[in-house]
């Protein structure tokens, strides 16, 4: 058969069902492959957007994300998506062209070292040489980008190569079982927990990736150990559950922070490097047991004193069958913590000032979310709000990326949660700053017939940047721009667009988009020049009362 069928079929066989992104010229038999076969093309607008697609599909399925571009200028717009994908441990391929490499007849025109160039940003990059290579290194790519710590691949397939014939049969995938973690390493978890006065958990990124909710679920309930979580672990467990602390949203000082300052032993669960340290450690301060699929990376500020390397949800499961809770277990400071964050969190929810304060919004989006709703996050300072305030009651129902923490991936990630949880409510929330940086894709979401709702947080600047400036004491300057019309903009484009006028009209206007089929954007003028008021107001209520 032809190369580029091949590699189709190897695709097929590893259970691809989208491949996002934009064709060239180099990819057109591979395009054809494509036509022919049972994986469906999901033409973006931009190749930076269907890479953040690709990814996003990894995060919520396991299963790894295939994205396409050409040669040259296509291939640096995935550049962003690979670090996307590679600091947020999200399984995905992305799939270049390339000018003939046997003979070719136009020089250097548009060619890079496209392998070379994603090296430091991808676990595995090829380019491949031969027809007959094809299968094995399709299957080498989907198994390393599915390994721990999952991440970004990349091949390069050259036109000349794709039009090969080749005899090649065929890699079926290997069933892989993580492995699981060493019993004298569960006995001595078991032992420190059993020894603490007051132990915490801390649930990171990785115990989001392979549905160890149950398992923590069992630990937290059956030990009653209360429990924090980072901002990429939310939602892992139940966070109306009353064993819930907080997350760690801020640097330092805030309410979930005093607990793990009180806490003598750590539990550290799924913990992720790439996410901001939610704790410092010191000699002799406190004891950190490490419960992950790889082991710790030690530097200055964390260096576990014991590592149980293995399968999380296994490595919980032994530990909970042979654990007792402990009578002198001590969690009565949690217990003020917690009782002063409720007083002070609920804090501008019910305010009618307008432009509206981030707390009411984050306020109306959860109650007009059903606990199986899906919200993407942009990155701005609102993900500052939604992290801490909005309670999320299942795993990736809050899609937010505190590892590159890049601008513009809020709509992709929503279109691709869309595509793979056609019947859940899905937001989009974005600053209107990241917004535009991939708003084209509306009409890539209205070509899909997507039901998908935007939330335009508009305060015409780059307002996270705009925050620290003034907080560094720096001038005002360069970080305010224009917006256009959104409700024209998204018009223009065939879909619906809304304004709210008033802080009263955003909860019914949410409600009743979802009962609307549709893509539907809604602009919605926020005012963030009190974030500093309100979470010292918070610190003050938390040092009153604890």
């Amino acid at each position: 058969m032809k190369a580029s069928d091949l590699f189709v079929k190897a695709l097929e066989q590893e259970g691809v069902e989208y491949i996002f992104g934009i064709p060239g010229e180099e990819n057109l038999d591979l395009l054809e492959s494509i036509r022919r076969s049972n994986i469906k093309l999901i033409l973006t607008r931009h190749e930076q957007a269907a890479g953040f697609m690709a990814a996003t599909y990894g995060r919520l399925t396991g299963k790894v994300g295939v994205c396409l571009s050409t040669l040259g200028p296509g291939a640096t717009n995935l550049v962003t998506s690979a670090a996307y994908a590679q600091l947020g441990a999200m399984p995905m391929l992305m799939i270049t062209g390339q000018k003939p490499i046997k003979a070719s007849k136009q020089g250097r025109f548009q060619v890079l070292d496209v392998v070379d160039m994603m090296r430091p940003l991808t676990k595995y990059t090829a380019q491949i040489v031969s027809g007959e290579r094809i299968a094995s290194h399709v299957r080498e790519a989907f198994r390393v980008a599915s390994a721990e710590r999952p991440g970004a691949v990349h091949l390069e397939l050259p036109e000349d190569i794709a039009i090969e014939e080749v005899s090649a049969s065929l890699i079926t995938p290997s069933a892989i079982r993580r492995p699981i973690a060493e019993y004298k390493a569960i006995d001595k978890a078991i032992s420190l927990i059993e020894l603490a006065k007051s132990p915490l958990l801390l649930i990171g990124a990785a115990a989001n990736r392979k549905m160890t909710s149950k398992m923590l679920t069992r630990f937290v309930n059956e030990l009653k150990v209360p429990f924090v979580t980072t901002q990429m672990g939310k939602g892992v467990i139940d966070e109306s559950n009353p064993l819930f602390l907080g997350n760690t949203t801020l640097s330092d000082g805030d309410f979930v922070h005093r607990s793990i300052e009180n806490a003598d032993l750590i539990i550290n669960v799924g913990h992720d490097v790439v996410e901001k340290p939610p704790f410092f450690m010191r000699s002799n301060d406190k004891q950190v047991i490490h419960i992950n699929y790889n082991a710790a990376e030690v530097d200055p500020v964390y260096f576990p004193q014991v590592e149980v390397i293995g399968d999380i949800a296994n490595s919980v499961w032994a530990i909970l069958e042979k654990i007792k809770p402990q009578p002198h277990w001590d969690f009565a400071y949690f217990e003020k913590v917690k009782k002063a964050e409720e007083k002070a969190l609920p804090h501008s929810c019910n305010d009618d000032r307008f432009p509206i304060y981030p707390q009411r919004l984050v306020a109306d989006v959860r109650q007009a979310m059903p606990d199986n709703g899906i919200i993407a996050l942009d990155n701005g300072v609102y993900k500052i709000w939604f992290a801490r305030n909005y309670k999320a009651k299942k795993p990736n129902t809050v899609l937010l990326d505190n590892a590159l923490a890049t601008m513009g991936a809020g709509l992709p990630s929503a279109m691709a949660a869309k595509l793979v949880y056609p019947d859940k409510p899905v937001l989009a929330i974005c600053g209107d700053g990241g917004f535009m940086m991939n708003s084209q894709e509306l009409e890539t979401a209205i070509r899909l017939d997507q039901h998908l709702i935007i939330l335009i947080l508009r305060d015409d600047a780059y307002g996270m940047i705009k925050w620290k400036q003034a907080n560094m004491e720096f001038e005002e300057f360069g970080l305010d721009y224009g917006n256009p019309d959104f409700v024209k903009y998204i018009q223009a484009y065939g879909g619906k667009g809304h304004r709210i006028s008033s802080a009263n009209e955003l909860l019914p206007l949410i409600k009743a988009c979802m009962n609307e089929h549709g893509v539907h954007l809604i602009d919605i003028p926020i005012d963030y020049s009190e974030n500093d008021q309100i979470l010292n107001h918070d610190l003050r209520e938390l040092s009153s009362k604890v």
